[in-house]
Formats: structure tokens, sequence, C-alpha cells
């Protein structure tokens, strides 16, 4: 068997050959070829991931655009035959929208405003100033990480039964004054990093100038905390606009409920194809036969979210690199 013409080049002068693939290798057509290989890896592992998170959402958008023809058919899997927008007329009716849409935006945005204030005070007085039992609340409030709030359901709603609250917005949006709520730990964390970025001078010439605490965090350290204030901002209000736990626990009247409550009732059967919307209790073993009808109610649902989150990206993701949460 005749050998190859490397192979002979290789036992004459293995030196050679060696040298000759190091020097390759270190040649500017190799450096291209590995700059290649690291994007190609880099964006097929991106897209590969965005597709995970996104699958849910695009198959939400095209159920929700299909007739229930298209659903039964076992050819149509993405595209349908026909665009409908019937399904989004129907969920728009059932659920109420523009009631039910304002109860979330009450919700959702007081408690938002809320904890602006309630975090920011919090997050301050953690950042600058050292009190009796400063480590013993600092502990507490990393501890509050570990509570799950499902753990503190029962005294909670005694304790608003008692002050006669259920049934209204107060249980949802007073604690968020006093920066607890919904996430409010975090927020405090973030605020406080923040602030402890700040440089002290500023606190020191506003004291000289006779400002109090007060004054001086008012007028200049809370202005100067608007990429903290953003990402606070941004963060409560799409939590709170996705909370159902709660809402559930304080709100029983049909008229107070958040969108995300409303949906949660909209069973499309056969039987009450005409309405869409039953009790909850009625809803408990019945399976959705025109859940395309459903695809279109929750697209409907998330859509203020998604409009708020399209125009607002650029700033979002500018004020989370100034207020380092993803670390430094």
């Amino acid at each position: 068997m005749k050998e190859s013409r490397l192979t002979l080049q290789y036992k004459r002068n293995p030196s050679r050959t060696s040298q000759s693939s190091a020097d390759f290798m270190r040649s500017p057509i190799a450096r291209k070829l590995k700059l290649v290989a690291g994007e190609l890896i880099h964006y097929v592992t991106i897209l590969s991931l965005s597709f995970v998170f996104l699958y849910p959402m695009l198959y939400m958008i095209s159920q929700s655009f299909m007739t229930g023809k298209d659903v039964a058919d076992a050819l149509v899997q993405w595209i349908p035959k026909s665009l409908s927008f019937e399904n989004f007329v129907y969920a728009f009716k059932s659920l109420n929208y523009m009631r039910h849409f304002t109860n979330s935006v009450i919700i959702s945005l007081g408690g938002a405003l809320l904890q602006l204030v309630g975090c920011a005070i919090a997050g301050y007085g953690f950042a600058r100033y050292r009190f009796p039992g400063y480590t013993l609340l600092l502990v507490l409030l990393l501890f509050t990480f570990l509570v799950p709030p499902q753990s503190i359901v029962v005294p909670l709603f005694l304790l608003f039964s008692d002050l006669k609250m259920t049934n209204t917005y107060l249980p949802l949006l007073v604690p968020n004054l006093f920066g607890h709520g919904l996430r409010g730990a975090l927020f405090v964390l973030v605020y406080m990093q923040f602030f402890r970025g700040l440089p002290h001078q500023m606190e020191e010439a506003a004291k000289i100038d006779g400002a109090g605490p007060l004054r001086t965090f008012v007028s200049i350290m809370l202005p100067m905390a608007k990429p903290a204030i953003l990402v606070v901002f941004l963060f409560s209000i799409v939590w709170n606009w996705n909370d159902s736990f709660f809402p559930n626990l304080y709100l029983n009247k049909s008229d107070s409920y958040t969108l995300n409550q409303k949906l949660g009732t909209m069973v499309v059967t056969k039987e009450n194809d005409n309405t869409g919307i039953t009790s909850p209790g009625d809803a408990i073993g019945q399976l959705p036969t025109n859940y395309e009808k459903l695809m279109a109610g929750s697209f409907l649902a998330i859509l203020p979210i998604l409009l708020l989150y399209l125009f607002t990206q650029r700033y979002f993701v500018e004020s989370v690199e100034r207020t380092g949460i993803a670390g430094e």
C-alpha cells in the first residue's frame, strides 16, 4: 500500500511538519477561522436560548389568529389558513377588558409609585446612616428573600380583615409605601447599592448650606437616583401586573378583579361558548375546547406590558448597567 505524501514527509522530517502546523495555526487564516467559529457558536447559542424563551409567546400568538377548524386540523401547525380576529373581539368583550384593565393599572401603577417612595427612603437610610439595630434590620431585610410569601398568607389576611381592608385595593397598595409589598426587599437593596456609590461630598455641601436630611434626600440625592428609580418602577409595575396570588387573596368581588384574575375565569367550552365566562367554581373540571379564544385573551392580558417594555427597553438596559444589578 502506497503511503501518502504527508506521511512520507512526516517520516523524513517530522520536526518540519510540526513546525508547518504550528505556523498555520498562527497564520491570519487560522485566526480568522477561529473567530468565525467562535461567532458561529455564539450566535447559535443565542438563537437557541431565544427560541426556548420565545416559543410559548410565538405559539400563543399563532393560536390567537386561528379559527376552530385550523386548531383541529393536524396539518396546520404555526401559520393559519386564514387570519381571524374574531378571537380577539370575543376575548375583549368576554373579559370586559377596559374595566379590568383599569383595575390592573390602579394596582400595578399605584403599587409601583408607592414602592418608589417607600423603598427609596429605606434604601437611603441603610446606605447613609448607622443607627442602633442597623445590623439586625439589615439581616431581617435579607431574610425576607428566604421566606416565601405563601407562608405568611394567614396572618396577613387576618390583619387586613381586622382592619376592614379586604375587597379593596388597600392590602395591595399600603405595604408598598413602607418598603414592603411585592419584591420590596430587592428594591430596597437596589436603592441601597446605588446610594452607596454616590460621593458624600454632596451631602456635606448641602449640610453646609443649611439643608437638613429630608431636604438633602428630596432635592439632591433622589434626583440623582433616576437610573435606580427607573429600574424599580419597571420591575415593580411588571411584577404587580403579573401577580395573581395576592389579588386572589384579597379581592373576591368580580368587579374589582384584575385582568389576570378575570382571565382565570374565562373558560370557553361548547356549553358556554356564548358567554365565555363562568365563576371559578364552575370552571373546575371543565376543559377548554376553543382554547384559541383563551390564547387571544392571554395575549391581550400581556399586551400592555409588552408595549411598556418596547418603548422603555433602551432606558431600562442603561439603568440596569448604571445601578450595577448585574454586579461589578
